[in-house]
């Protein structure tokens, strides 16, 4: 697969390091936002106006907080320092999805640290919402010290399906105020703020070249963005206050997990992404060389190139019960009813498996998420071609920085784009929504020039009132 060619990064930048530790170093910060607009005045407790003067993305060091503790809890490692922030942010935020909770909240850095404070990102599975419960609980009672306000001035802020589902049980575990938001406006907020304000957050994959950070842009309008959680959500933004959900697909990231939780023995998504990372899905998909036995050049197609995805199972399966019946048993793990179900533990170990299986959990971990990959890239680009949107930002915490993810999605945009378009991802892809709604919680005015002024939490343009269910949680 070919590069895709993208803006160099800006080298007014702090020293960054991210999810794969493949980040470059760079001396300066880079200063996006008038001081005299984001001063540092508290308006009322739990609404104050963030400064993000030379805030950058961290690495996990000594002076980073250790949540290793935490129960049910995956904390990104990449908190973003807020070193010019000093008011107190008495307020957290969550997105609760259909798989996942996504926190976000503010906490000042321990002394004898430099001053200011950073977002911290932390995440559980929502069929463990109790935990995340206990987490929150547990930052109301560390309010003082963390923010420097009072247990009781705590505000949550949620949203996602979750924030209604879940609300009475939120309300009695905390005792707080819960101010509840529109998922999709907060999603677009999360995504300007990451665009507009915060250095070396989007980028582009390719496999020869895995990482080039894009270059800030002040005329970001309009974009798609794909946002992927359990199911898909594909939505126009022609401006801060102008969206509109143009499609969407219901093939995401719970299908994934959920297919995997059968087909395989693992139990986590991280499982599932580990297992993909090391299998080979030429094993179990046909591909344009098993049909032509060479490239398809005349329209295009490597020997490479999918042509079925699981396409090699039914003829193994078939081969196996024939098998079997010569020798007078079928084989173990195979049903002349159901196809192949690959037992693997958690974490799987390559030798555990059989030597002789034709193909492993592995195997099939690779092949789905390609095909999912695969189909939600190509829905994307006819959504962009159909509306005329030149970028596409693909966010949802089922990309997670995941390597094959993210190079398979940027390949589909390039291959039917003809190279002509390209895959944007973010650094803290999984947390648009949360950080959109932690935003909400602002005065006007405060952040990127004009994107949050008056009426934010008023009308937005949306799509079909009908809104249709699939891929609406994450």
């Amino acid at each position: 697969m070919s590069p895709i060619s993208s803006h160099p990064a800006s080298p007014a930048v702090l020293k960054t390091l991210g999810n794969g530790g493949e980040y470059e170093h760079h001396e300066h910060r880079r200063t996006r936002t008038n001081t005299a607009e984001i001063d540092n005045t508290i308006s009322h407790p739990g609404s104050v106006k963030i400064n993000v003067e030379g805030a950058f993305i961290v690495d996990r060091d000594s002076t980073s907080p250790n949540r290793s503790g935490v129960d049910g809890a995956n904390h990104e490692t990449t908190d973003i320092r807020l070193p010019n922030h000093t008011a107190v942010v008495s307020h957290i935020a969550v997105d609760i999805g259909g798989s996942l909770a996504k926190l976000v909240y503010f906490s000042r850095e321990p002394p004898p640290a430099k001053p200011g404070g950073r977002l911290n990102f932390m995440s559980f599975e929502t069929d463990r919402i109790d935990d995340c419960i206990k987490f929150m609980k547990q930052l109301k009672l560390k309010q003082q010290a963390l923010n420097g306000s009072e247990p009781g001035e705590l505000c949550l802020m949620a949203t996602g399906g979750g924030a209604f589902k879940f609300y009475d049980k939120i309300k009695e575990a905390l005792g707080v105020d819960i101010v509840r938001e529109d998922e999709m406006e907060c999603l677009i907020i999360g995504l300007d703020f990451f665009i507009t304000e915060i250095p070396r957050e989007v980028f582009t994959y390719s496999e020869t070249d895995p990482m080039q950070f894009a270059e800030a842009r002040a005329d970001i309008y309009p974009y798609l963005l794909v946002n992927i959680g359990s199911g898909v959500s594909m939505i126009k933004v022609s401006g801060p206050k102008e969206f509109q959900r143009v499609g969407g697909t219901s093939l995401g990231g719970g299908t994934l997990w959920g297919l995997l939780s059968l087909l395989t023995g693992a139990r986590t998504f991280d499982d599932m992404l580990g297992m993909a990372e090391r299998g080979d899905n030429t094993k179990v998909d046909m591909l344009v060389g098993d049909i032509y036995g060479a490239d398809y050049g005349k329209i295009g197609l490597k020997s490479t190139t999918i042509a079925s995805s699981f396409g090699k199972v039914f003829r193994m399966k078939r081969e196996a019960e024939m098998e079997a019946e010569d020798t007078g048993g079928f084989d173990e793990g195979v049903d002349r009813d159901m196809s192949p179900i690959i037992e693997a533990p958690s974490p799987p170990a390559p030798q555990d498996e059989p030597r002789d299986a034709p193909f492993d959990g592995a195997d099939v971990s690779r092949s789905l998420l390609y095909a999912i990959s695969n189909n939600i890239g190509q829905i994307a680009y006819l959504q962009s071609e159909k509306h005329k949107l030149e970028h596409i930002y693909f966010g949802g915490s089922f990309i997670r920085g995941h390597r094959q993810t993210m190079n398979t999605l940027s390949y589909a945009i390039k291959f039917w784009s003809q190279g002509q378009k390209k895959a944007y991802f973010l650094r803290h892809e999984g947390y648009l929504g949360s950080v959109g709604a932690f935003l909400k919680r602002q005065p006007k005015n405060w952040g990127r020039r004009g994107s949050f002024d008056d009426g934010i939490g008023g009308p937005f343009r949306r799509g079909d009132a009908a809104r249709d269910a699939e891929g609406m949680e994450e």
